[in-house]
C-alpha cells in the first residue's frame, strides 16, 4: 500500500471535496470508495468535508469541488441541487443518473400518477416530480462524467485534473474505438449481434463486446452518435421497434432520446 501523500506545505489550505447523492443507487459513490490506495493519496491533497457514504463527519461549505450522483426526481432534490451549486466552486456530475436522468427517467415516458396509485397504499404521502431529469437541467454543471456506474480511472483523472488546475482528459470517442484498441472482433460484423457500441460514449473498456455481447449503452451517446445509420442495422440483426426503443431508453433514457428524436426512422 502506498503511504499517504504528505499534502501541501504547512499553512497552505487544502482544497475541499464534497460528495452528494440525489436519486440513485450509490454505485458511483462506491466507485470512489473502490479507489482505495488512490483515495488515501488524494486524502493528503484534499479535505473531504462531506461524503456520507464514507463518514458521518461533515463540515459546511463552501466547497472547492463537489461531486453529485443521482437525478432530480423530487421537489426536495430540485431545491437541494440549487443549494449545492451555490456552495460549490466546481460542480461535477457523476454517473448516468446525474448526467441523463438514469433508469428512473423511464418515468418520463409514462404516467407517474398511475404508477403512484398502483404501487403505494397511500399515494398522497408520496411527493415526486413527473419527470426524472439530469442535474444540468436545473443548475450549471462544470463537467459531466458518464457511466452506469462511472469508470474509476476516469474519476481519478477528473479529480487529478481539478488539483492540477487543468481540463480533464476524458475521451469522447465511441465504444467501437475501444474495441479496436483491445483487439476485440466486432460482434455485429462477425456474428450479427445487435450492439449500441457505434453510438455509445467510451469509458467501460468495451467489456460487453469482449465477452461476445453487444454494448448496452451504459455511458450514453457519443459526441457524434449516428442513430439514422445504426437503427436499420439493429433491425436487420433481429431487433423489433420495441426492442430498439427499450435499448435506447435504459441507462441513459433522456440522453439517447435527444439524439433519437432527430433520427430518421427512429422509434417514436
Amino acid at each position: 500500500m502506498n503511504p499517504p501523500h504528505p499534502g501541501p506545505p504547512e499553512g497552505v489550505r487544502r482544497p475541499t471535496l464534497a460528495v452528494f447523492k440525489l436519486a440513485s443507487c450509490d454505485g458511483c459513490q462506491l466507485t470512489l470508495l473502490d479507489c482505495e490506495d488512490e483515495l488515501l493519496t488524494m486524502a493528503g491533497q484534499l479535505d473531504i468535508t462531506h461524503f456520507l457514504e464514507a463518514t458521518s463527519a461533515v463540515r459546511p461549505g463552501p466547497y472547492d469541488l463537489a461531486l453529485v450522483e443521482g437525478s432530480v426526481t423530487t421537489p426536495q432534490d430540485a431545491q437541494r441541487i440549487r443549494e449545492i451549486r451555490a456552495t460549490a466552486r466546481v460542480l461535477v456530475t457523476i454517473g448516468a443518473c446525474a448526467t441523463a436522468g438514469g433508469i428512473q427517467a423511464l418515468r418520463n415516458f409514462a404516467d407517474v400518477e398511475e404508477f403512484r396509485a398502483t404501487v403505494y397504499a397511500r399515494p398522497d404521502h408520496i411527493a415526486t416530480l413527473a419527470t426524472s431529469t439530469p442535474v444540468s437541467a436545473h443548475v450549471p454543471v462544470d463537467f459531466e462524467l458518464r457511466g452506469c456506474p462511472i469508470d474509476r480511472t476516469q474519476l481519478l483523472e477528473v479529480i487529478t485534473a481539478f488539483l492540477a488546475g487543468r481540463k480533464p482528459d476524458v475521451p469522447n470517442h465511441s465504444v467501437c474505438f475501444a474495441c479496436k484498441r483491445r483487439g476485440t472482433v466486432c460482434v455485429t460484423v462477425a456474428h450479427g449481434t445487435p450492439c449500441l457500441g457505434p453510438v455509445t460514449h467510451a469509458g467501460c473498456g468495451a467489456i460487453c463486446p469482449a465477452y461476445g455481447r453487444g454494448c448496452y449503452g451504459c455511458f450514453g451517446p457519443s459526441a457524434t452518435a449516428n442513430l439514422p445509420a445504426l437503427i436499420p442495422l439493429l433491425r436487420r440483426d433481429g431487433m423489433s421497434e420495441d426492442d430498439v426503443r427499450r435499448a435506447l431508453r435504459t441507462y441513459n433514457a433522456t440522453a439517447f432520446t435527444e439524439v433519437e428524436t432527430g433520427a430518421e426512422g427512429a422509434p417514436s
